[in-house]
């Protein structure tokens, strides 16, 4: 296949995607492929390997600070995002 008939295929596809959403009236199907184009974004989201060890050093800064919550407080951290 080559690279042509693909971008049409793609195009095609979002065209289709585009109506489909266009003629929903469901809130749950707008709600699931947000999250599921919202997941795609995060995962593409890398950050180099420095960026990676300046945040793990901070965060170990953080815990000798003290700066930690125990289980029971993130667990009712939780329930209240629940509650946004």
């Amino acid at each position: 296949m080559n690279v042509n008939i693909r971008v049409m295929n793609i195009e095609t596809t979002k065209l289709e995607l585009m109506q489909l959403l266009l003629q929903t009236r469901k809130k749950s199907i707008l709600s699931r492929i947000r999250k599921i184009y919202e997941e795609e974004n995060i995962a593409s989201e890398r950050i180099s390997i420095e960026q990676y060890n300046k945040e793990i050093d901070e965060s170990l800064a953080q815990i000798e600070r003290g700066e930690t919550h125990t289980h029971e407080e993130v667990k009712s951290m939780i329930r209240q995002w629940g509650r946004k």
